[in-house]
């Protein structure tokens, strides 16, 4: 039989315990344990969510890495055309982390209705474009298919169809400038296939995704010149790696570029959301481990007579610490259990009701996304309890200073 733990069980469970001075200093510790392990699990929790939820959205729109001719980097308009004759095209084998590659291009226009207009580019595409990635930004109709003639339908963003007072179905003129502003405008009447909605308010007031070849007819391209190539890799954390070999193994005349480097301000700005997370971590953790020395202590001197019993039967120092620290341990499991339940609960109410809404004029996203892992919830309730375990050391020590005949005398 385990003597410490023997007696801990019974302190614990007695019903002096549950009314003795230190109960509420006892049900406080517990409520900031619990209330420091919601905070923690839901900050991970969000923080994670919405880097991967706006880094899936630049993807989806984007690609991961963008191969481009170095006279288009300054301009989201394709100047010059690029022979879709490459060595990586349709297929970059050379590089086996990388997943697929898409050919694309676009041209700025302006949209006219009767009642409204508004500039936009069209994004142009083909049958190798992989919509199974903007599939869940349609909030409305279907994507187009580009995979037999010519097609007139477009995919438009939510903002510019309200702008432009449009719905699925609806069909519009669209002028596209020629490079000779002496000539008349290229004119298209596009179709309103889908409408979708990214939550990036520059790409949303600005582009629609159409045809390519619309753009290579009105470029006066042939069937093999695109604008630029779109790769995606196997995994977002290997862009970096990834981005280097595709500049290496493409030609001195083209540019590449990954995402993060294009758009580097959103990517620096979901960096500050590592350090929010390592800031509200570390003072949960703190107030936790406060609250807990000072349950422990109060714990000890409410104990001090029993203390002073134990040693003079002939417990040594480390036998009574331990029956505190297994007192505490148990607090600590109680304010972990309370705070796992209610921190996932929220998460869960979150991911399927989405009762918390965000501006996507700040953060990209309508609502607050939530990143759900039972690794990383495991490994903030390890954190705790070590941490915590380690601190309560420091104060258990004062139990060797306590002298078995003061103890018994003391009140």
């Amino acid at each position: 039989m385990n003597l410490e733990y023997f007696i801990a069980k019974r302190l614990i469970t007695a019903k002096h315990f549950k009314s003795s001075i230190s109960a509420p200093i006892i049900k406080i510790a517990i409520s900031a344990i619990a209330i420091g392990m919601i905070m923690m699990i839901v900050s991970v929790a969000t923080g994670i969510g919405l880097q991967q939820k706006i880094r899936n959205k630049v993807s989806a729109f984007n690609g991961h890495i963008i191969i481009s001719n170095y006279d288009n980097n300054q301009s989201e308009v394709t100047l010059v055309p690029i022979s879709k004759k490459q060595d990586f095209y349709p297929k970059f084998t050379s590089i086996p982390e990388v997943s697929h590659i898409q050919a694309v291009a676009s041209k700025a226009g302006i949209i006219r209705t009767e009642t409204a207009f508004e500039g936009i580019i069209l994004k142009g595409v083909g049958t190798d474009y992989q919509w199974d990635n903007i599939k869940e930004y349609v909030v409305s109709g279907k994507v187009p298919d580009f995979s037999k003639g010519l097609n007139q339908e477009v995919l438009i963003s939510q903002l510019l169809a309200n702008r432009l007072n449009l719905k699925v179905g609806d069909s519009f003129n669209t002028f596209f400038i020629k490079e000779n502003q002496n000539k008349l405008p290229n004119i298209r009447r596009f179709k309103i296939s889908g409408i979708f909605n990214s939550g990036f308010q520059d790409l949303d007031a600005t582009y629609i995704i159409g045809d390519i070849r619309h753009i290579q007819r009105m470029n006066k391209w042939n069937l093999n010149q695109v604008g630029a190539f779109e790769v995606f890799a196997n995994d977002f954390d290997d862009i970096k790696s990834v981005g280097e070999q595709v500049y290496e193994k493409t030609s001195s005349t083209l540019d590449s570029k990954t995402i993060i480097e294009k758009y580097s301000y959103i990517f620096e700005w979901l960096k500050l959301f590592d350090l929010n997370i390592v800031i509200i971590l570390g003072v949960m953790i703190l107030v936790a481990t406060i609250n807990m020395v000072v349950a422990l202590l109060v714990l000890i001197l409410e104990r001090t007579q029993m203390i002073g019993i134990l040693k003079a039967l002939g417990s040594n120092n480390w036998s009574v610490r331990k029956i505190f620290l297994y007192n505490a341990f148990y607090l600590i499991i109680r304010g972990l259990f309370w705070g796992n339940l209610i921190g996932i609960s929220l998460l869960l109410i979150q991911q399927y009701f989405g009762i918390i809404k965000l501006n996507p004029e700040n953060y990209y996203v309508n609502q607050a996304p939530v990143y759900i892992n039972l690794g990383y919830i495991l490994l903030l309730n390890l954190l705790t309890v070590i941490i915590c375990f380690l601190v309560l050391l420091i104060p258990s020590y004062i139990i060797t200073k306590i002298s078995p005949v003061k103890a018994i005398r003391f009140d």
